[in-house]
């Protein structure tokens, strides 16, 4: 069986999705799969333009790599594009057994109205409908959860036999750092491991919640049984809108900011924290939950799929639009976490990587028989 994988376009820095595809390539080739992966090359996007970056990116994924994967095309059984942001390339793959990854739903969402907190720009919801006819014409298509399966059913109207849900394993492994070694880690990055903190995993996209994420800690802030805990907030740069709002209610000194953590940092940090918040509006999956609890980290979290598909019973849930409540929630269960500990490990087992290598091979076979089967 030969795998062609399609990854992303470099200077996008989806980390998670390079991250994604950079697990299947691994974990196949471990098994033996005579896997290759291609991505789009900055070519045209190389040229210094910052203003057009955007469109320069845009010729070498749409005007420059078509070519060079309808020559790496020839020599698969069957294609794998990894993230349903480039579901655009299916209409190069008609009669070559092919498949998709679908992680979420949430950009085409918005650009077909349906996230009312977020509004899509004309450019934008001309390329999410491009993505979305994609998804329609491929072969298959494999969900990270049962949430964004539905989301797809229901925007793409795409029958069920054309869809399959798996799970993302722990793509990298992943267990509770050594005390002597996560302090180091932890003193490097100005955190006194005696010091106990809450911990946020996150970029600034909306869905995010991060403001939503600084409501719930000022409320906690205020309740006169909480410990004194700081906010370590891992992720992107503030926003201003965040900064004014640290500013305004004073949270400056108890709220640390980290940028461009590595794979260990982050590790380190979830295996030293009192526990995770993760107040995330929509999701496609969740991972930082499972990677938290991988780690012995407690989890609190929406109580919104997936978050409540992937946590499971281990994780404690709140509403992220009720800030008060929340902190009523997290405050009372902080008290005593080494059952979320235990419960967490537990869960995670559903969440394995070599499942998910198996899921996949079998859907490869399946798409190459039935190619087979018609010729």
């Amino acid at each position: 069986m030969k795998v062609l994988l399609i990854g992303n376009y470099p200077p996008d820095q989806q980390y998670s999705m390079q991250g994604f595809a950079n697990a299947l390539l691994t974990g196949l080739s471990g098994l033996e799969v005579d896997v290759r992966m291609i991505a789009p090359h900055a070519a045209v996007g190389r040229l210094h333009m910052p203003n057009l970056s955007k469109w320069l990116g845009y010729a070498d994924k749409f005007l420059v790599f078509p070519s060079q994967l309808r020559r790496a095309v020839r020599e698969a059984d069957i294609v794998h594009i990894c993230d349903h942001s480039n579901a655009i390339y299916t209409k190069y793959l008609t009669g070559k057994p092919h498949l998709v990854t679908c992680h979420d739903m949430l950009a085409i969402r918005s650009a077909f109205g349906d996230i009312p907190e977020h509004h899509t720009r004309v450019l934008g919801r001309i390329y999410q409908r491009m993505i979305l006819k994609g998804l329609t014409r491929a072969q298959h298509i494999a969900c990270d959860s049962v949430a964004s399966c539905q989301d797809l059913q229901r925007m793409g109207r795409i029958p069920s036999s054309r869809v399959d849900v798996i799970n993302i394993g722990l793509l990298s492994e992943i267990e509770p750092m050594p005390a002597s070694q996560s302090a180091i880690t932890l003193k490097a990055l100005n955190i006194d491991e005696n010091e106990p903190y809450l911990l946020h995993v996150g970029g600034n996209q909306f869905y995010k919640n991060r403001i939503g994420l600084l409501q719930i800690y000022k409320a906690l802030v205020c309740r006169d049984d909480f410990p004194s805990m700081r906010l370590v907030m891992a992720g992107h740069e503030f926003t201003v809108e965040m900064r004014e709002y640290i500013d305004k209610h004073r949270l400056k000194n108890r709220i640390v900011e980290l940028v461009g953590l590595d794979d260990e940092q982050i590790r380190a940090l979830y295996s030293g924290a009192k526990a995770l918040i993760y107040p995330s509006l929509y999701e496609g999956f969740g991972l930082p939950i499972i990677e938290a609890q991988a780690c012995g980290c407690p989890v609190f979290t929406s109580i919104r799929a997936p978050m409540t598909e992937v946590g499971g019973d281990a994780a404690i849930y709140f509403d992220p639009m009720v800030p008060e409540l929340a902190a009523d929630i997290i405050s009372s269960h902080l008290r005593s976490t080494d059952d979320m500990v235990t419960s967490g490990f537990k869960n995670i087992r559903r969440f394995s990587t070599a499942q998910m290598l198996q899921n996949y091979l079998a859907i490869y076979e399946k798409l190459i028989g039935k190619k087979n089967n018609i010729v």
